[in-house]
């Protein structure tokens, strides 16, 4: 947990996404994650957290539904959404 409060705490934005490997809504976020990632560059990051690795983390966030997606920027959460999203909204 003190890892995830280091990843969040920076100026840059940072998209999280809450995935597992055997979702298909999940498996569907990847590559456009991989092309938001690509278009923003070094002005935000993109982190992917599998639930079933980090279950204490995604408890703690309370996530419930795949995936789950949320922007933080300096510590403070900016936007929080379930489910599929494209690459426009992120």
């Amino acid at each position: 947990m003190s890892k995830f409060g280091e990843i969040i705490e920076t100026n840059i934005p940072v998209l999280l996404d809450f995935y597992t490997e055997w979702d298909d809504a999940c498996k569907t976020m990847h590559p456009v994650l991989r092309d938001v990632a690509a278009a923003l560059g070094d002005k935000a990051r993109v982190i992917k957290i599998d639930v079933e690795k980090n279950s204490e983390l995604a408890e703690a966030l309370r996530v419930k539904g795949l995936p789950t997606l949320m922007i933080y920027k300096q510590g403070e959460m900016k936007w929080r959404q379930s489910g599929e999203q494209d690459a426009n909204t992120l």
